[in-house]
């Protein structure tokens, strides 16, 4: 039968005693790791969230624990009493750091019994991860997963106490909230006492944070969860947590310096390193010209150059017909690669970007025999010489080349210059290069729907200059729009918002909406601006994506306790579920499948 602690304290966690604490007396509780029984004497190794300790029961000192330890497995949690002694010098493990000591165990009471684990807590394991979700709750106990969530506690806690000291006020906003439809699909909650209406879960909370900034509070902030109904990938979940922040009386340059100061001490005290401030600063249109992303990695070259104007006359009838059809012909050059990539593995790689909708890829190898490609014989000496100064080619490089509308060749290349990057091993872990990309466009024509959509959000503020082609030419509008870019990923995004009524309504009508839709979904919001709204603006991090990047993971899962997996479920909890016909009567609901 499992013992009570009945008045027992602990004393220390585990991964606390050193060699300071040898001849105390102490009390240390937590799950079995490992045990090793030698006959007269059993070595057990105790895990709690701090690290591990080594116990150690003497068969001729410790009578009734002894006997216990014998039934001891892994996964039991236990309460030990005994005193800290030094380890025999062969007996220490420098790779533990509390490896020059172990608890000489007098008394073991054996708390809660576990059956065998499906898989062993450890940091290195071999098992799908569906399994390690069914099990969370196992999962969670491995040292990795556990120092993950003790970074994201810290980081939370950090930015908590550096917003606070530089004015900011955390305030909460509802989670049950209008549907305002633009951009992700809602998650809806159907009410109870209103039949047949429902609340939505909030994509963000930005028109309550522009509220609260013409309610006077100046400097909002809130580490807060919000949901999305959409696909998932490695960096997405259908509900995840920014971080929230909003400021009254703000330009571009306000909310950079202050993220700046902001991100550069997270990294600091968290993590040990400095990051040189100010970050870089690059154009949305510069971004997509030289990497091919509005989330550029820039840790390594790999810089995509522009040759429509070289090849504009040539014999090649896929560059020509993509120039004639308002495309462009652009290459990256990998540098070294000629003699790294083998004709197939170059096939290979144009394969890879027809997944990006690029109708194939043309290439060329500088070899010292002079240049292998099927491409060639339809340029002129000098055409080709242009070519290969353009892209600074010498031997032994491979020439790669899409043709295409813009913005297929901007995805093509991009994603082939990290495919590039991840096969010859240029991305270095150890090298965090932040840049805040600016000017996006204000507006973006959806093919699909056949009108403009907002490209952040439709409170965003476009560029003074260029509010008067709003409506003549909304895709030369600039947006005051900025997005805070680590190592290829997006950390955060905001913008200057729009505190115009007059404004806000153009910008709705540049997005499809009649003024009387507008009013029907956000006419609180333009009822508010009525009454004197500060110029405002602010931006919102993914708190998930910032510490799996600070934790050198590969999926915010890592750094989430209880995440969904690909179709949004939940393998623990078995989430989403049926729910009772009483609780579907209740809300005026029927299902029909």
């Amino acid at each position: 039968m499992d013992e009570m602690l009945s008045g027992l304290k602990r004393t220390h966690m585990c991964g606390e005693l050193s060699a300071q604490n040898v001849g105390q007396k102490v009390v240390v509780m937590g799950w079995v790791n490992a045990r090793r029984n030698l006959g007269k004497l059993i070595f057990i190794t105790l895990r709690d969230r701090t690290g591990i300790i080594q116990l150690l029961f003497d068969s001729e000192k410790c009578g009734d624990a002894f006997e216990k330890a014998e039934t001891l497995r892994a996964e039991f949690v236990v309460a030990a009493i005994g005193t800290v002694v030094k380890r025999a010098p062969e007996a220490i493990n420098p790779k533990m750091p509390t490896g020059e000591i172990e608890v000489a165990v007098e008394e073991l009471r054996i708390l809660s019994r576990a059956a065998v684990p499906p898989f062993n807590i450890e940091d290195e394991l071999n098992v799908s991860e569906a399994l390690k979700l069914k099990y969370r709750y196992l999962d969670l106990r491995r040292p990795t997963m556990q120092k993950n969530l003790m970074l994201r506690h810290r980081v939370t806690k950090w930015v908590r106490d550096f917003l606070d000291g530089h004015g900011f006020l955390e305030i909460e906003t509802p989670m049950l909230t209008k549907s305002t439809p633009e951009g992700a699909r809602d998650y809806l909650v159907p009410s109870r006492v209103h039949p047949g209406k429902f609340y939505a879960l909030p994509q963000s909370p930005q028109i309550f944070k522009q509220i609260l900034m013409l309610s006077g509070f100046d400097r909002y902030f809130q580490i807060v969860r919000c949901f999305r109904d959409e696909d998932l990938r490695a960096d997405r979940q259908p509900e995840f947590t920014q971080i929230d922040m909003e400021m009254s009386f703000v330009d571009v340059d306000d909310v950079i310096s202050l993220n700046e100061e902001m991100i550069a001490g997270l990294f600091k005290d968290i993590l040990k390193i400095d990051l040189p401030v100010p970050f870089p600063r690059m154009t949305y249109k510069e971004a997509m010209e030289r990497f091919g992303s509005d989330k550029p990695d820039t840790r390594f070259g790999l810089e995509i150059k522009d040759v429509s104007d070289l090849v504009r006359e040539c014999d090649f009838k896929v560059f020509t017909g993509a120039i004639e059809n308002g495309g462009s012909v652009r290459a990256i050059n990998a540098k070294g690669c000629g003699k790294a990539f083998s004709r197939k593995e170059i096939d290979a790689l144009g394969e890879f970007v027809k997944t990006f909708k690029a109708k194939g890829l043309a290439w060329i190898n500088v070899t010292e025999d002079g240049l292998k490609s099927s491409i060639a014989k339809f340029f002129t000496e000098d055409q080709m010489n242009a070519i290969l100064q353009r892209l600074d080619a010498e031997i032994g490089d491979l020439l790669l080349f899409v043709a295409d509308k813009n913005d297929v060749v901007f995805q093509a290349l991009g994603q082939l210059r990290l495919e590039i990057a991840r096969k010859t091993h240029l991305l270095d872990d150890r090298k965090y290069n932040l840049l805040w990309v600016t000017e996006f466009p204000l507006l973006e024509f959806d093919e699909e729907e056949q009108r403009y959509v907002a490209k952040h959000h439709p409170f965003t503020s476009p560029m003074d200059e260029d509010i008067e082609y709003l409506e003549s030419d909304p895709a030369r509008v600039r947006a005051k729009a900025y997005d805070l870019v680590l190592n290829g990923v997006e950390l955060g995004g905001g913008s200057i918002r729009i505190h115009s009524t007059e404004l806000q309504e153009r910008m709705f009508r540049a997005i499809g909406f009649t003024n009387e839709e507008a009013w029907q979904r956000f006419g609180f919001l333009l009822e508010a601006f009525r009454y004197g709204t500060p110029p405002h603006g602010g931006i919102a991090y993914g708190l998930d994506r910032l510490v799996m990047l600070m934790a050198g993971k590969d999926s915010i899962r890592d750094v989430i306790a209880f995440p969904k997996v690909q179709n949004a479920s939940d393998l623990m909890t078995e989430a989403p579920s049926e729910v009772d016909i009483k609780q579907l009567k209740e809300l005026h609901l029927k299902v029909e499948l």
